[in-house]
């Protein structure tokens, strides 16, 4: 009899181990069942916002068909809740009364918007409860909400200055909406960037139509629009920001409510170790933004300093990519094979990355220092380890910032404002951890005229266009040259452009360059 395997969640990390466990399935090496809230299959959640300013459509967003899983012998399960897990029995026990038997178990959840407490809203993480014309911009739903609103050239107020809250409020404005960004501290994005860097992104949106309301604490909503939905949000100072829709981006936090009602270890997410099994729970396995890879082993230095889930869809895909590999060789019936295989690597630190027209950002890493923090620049350069170095560059009337913080000629934070070839090029040695040029100058002159006057003439076919999925140039313009010739294609040949949306632009180059030469 094959094993069962039960995923609980049916986001773009589940519907990603459904595409690599399928072959399995079909071979009747194992048995699959999903079960998903919602009720439609997979989609590409990041891009909701996309959807909701008619940028793209619900079938561009789809990443499964359940017609068609059923149809190879998957039991989905759409629009049911997990009520609890039996783990004495091995069950899930769902919200329409019936139960599914597994042998191994798959949370992934997900995570959940935060919703303020504010007076006005109703603050049930489980089940909040919002008011006409306020919206956590989560689902399909929420992007018609938006979609009419833009339409409809409303006033929008996002609250958040997040980079999904940045690129909605983008996105809207854009599109005709008047758009307003109220965001606590003195500028956008504020645990992610450095002060000036955030200085000059805040006068890029500006520049870009977003208007934006920095230092602001808001206490509540205002209810007074003709259908008695939202109509200001309230701040401590005693003022208002009159709008029609209320966007909440106040960031996430993991679903981890089934795995505690269970007895899982739980932490900021499901505790899982470097195999991405439940802690002294061998039949459970948790991936995706509600998993947290700390193992209970103390000496482990990894986890020591490990964090929380990342949020971002490319380390759930690769999450999912490796256990499927290992939930297959535990199916063959070889504990030991499976315990073989080399565990899941550390995930390097993410890179932010906001792209508009008009405006492009990069963010990675630690890049909090300033060039004359001595007592900063100099901690923790002990036994030979060089110190921290920091060049910096600034043009806030043209919208352009660069900033580079180096341990041993290395990038150890990064943040580009207005610098697109750049940004690219840093972001390529962060996460190669390649050393720069000792002439920090070389980089700046990526974005001088002469340069960009001949574009893509020395780009390396061989770098990660698409980092969510880890899709290379040269793999894109393969899939061109083997007549993709949209996003929308090539998307579908190679996953690149799947995730978080940033590298469209990147993939449409590609494909322009490649008909352009045809056509000479």
């Amino acid at each position: 009899m094959s094993e069962q395997i039960v995923i609980v969640g049916f986001g773009p990390v589940a519907a990603r181990l459904v595409d690599e466990l399928l072959p399995s399935l079909r071979a009747g090496q194992v048995g699959l069942t999903v079960i998903g809230q919602e009720a439609e299959a997979a989609y590409n959640r990041v891009l909701v916002a996309d959807l909701g300013v008619g940028r793209t459509t619900p079938e561009a967003l789809a990443l499964a068909d359940a017609a068609a899983l059923v149809a190879d012998g998957v039991d989905v399960r759409l629009g049911v809740k997990v009520r609890r897990v039996d783990r004495a029995r091995q069950s899930v026990i769902l919200s329409d009364g019936s139960s599914a038997h597994y042998d191994r178990l798959v949370l992934a959840t997900g995570s959940r918007p935060v919703i303020p407490n504010l007076t006005g809203l109703n603050p049930d993480p489980a089940a909040p409860v919002l008011p006409p014309g306020v919206t956590a911009l989560r689902d399909l739903r929420d992007a018609e909400v938006l979609r009419r609103a833009v339409a409809g050239r409303k006033r929008v107020v996002v609250l958040g200055g997040g980079v999904l809250g940045l690129e909605t409020a983008l996105a809207a404005a854009e599109e005709g909406a008047t758009v307003t960004v109220v965001h606590n501290g003195p500028h956008p994005l504020g645990r992610n960037i450095d002060r000036g860097g955030g200085a000059v992104l805040a006068a890029s949106l500006r520049n870009c139509g977003v208007r934006v309301a920095g230092n602001a604490r808001s206490t509540g909503i205002e209810h007074k629009a003709p259908d008695g939905g939202f109509s200001a949000l309230l701040l401590d100072d005693g003022s208002a920001i009159d709008g029609d829709l209320l966007v909440l981006s106040c960031g996430v936090r993991p679903r981890i409510e089934l795995a505690e009602g269970c007895g899982l270890s739980t932490g900021t997410g499901i505790l899982v170790d470097h195999r991405l099994r439940a802690h002294h729970e061998p039949h459970i396995f948790a991936i995706g933004d509600c998993a947290e890879v700390r193992c209970p082993d103390p000496a482990c230095l990894e986890c020591r300093t490990a964090r929380g889930p990342s949020g971002l869809v490319g380390p759930g895909w690769r999450q999912a990519e490796w256990l499927a590999e290992y939930l297959l060789l535990l199916s063959g019936g070889s504990a030991e094979d499976a315990d073989s295989l080399p565990p899941l690597p550390q995930e390097k630190p993410g890179v932010i990355v906001l792209k508009a027209r008009g405006m492009n950002m990069a963010v990675a890493g630690d890049n909090s220092a300033e060039p004359w923090d001595e007592e900063v620049l100099t901690a923790g350069a002990v036994n030979g380890r060089p110190r921290l170095q920091i060049a910096q560059w600034a043009d806030p009337e043209h919208g352009r910032y660069v900033k580079m913080t180096t341990r041993g000629g290395v990038l150890e934070g990064l943040v580009s404002v207005g610098m697109q070839r750049t940004a690219g090029e840093l972001v390529q040695l962060f996460e190669r951890g390649a050393e720069l040029p000792a002439d920090r100058s070389l980089l700046l002159r990526l974005d001088g005229p002469d340069q960009l006057a001949s574009a893509g003439a020395s780009n390396d076919p061989e770098a990660t266009v698409c980092r969510c999925a880890g899709v290379s140039g040269s793999k894109i313009a393969g899939a061109v040259t083997g007549g993709c010739s949209t996003v929308a294609e090539v998307s579908a040949s190679t996953r690149a452009g799947t995730g978080c949306g940033g590298c469209h632009e990147d993939i449409k180059g590609l494909i322009e360059k490649h008909f352009q030469g045809a056509a000479a």
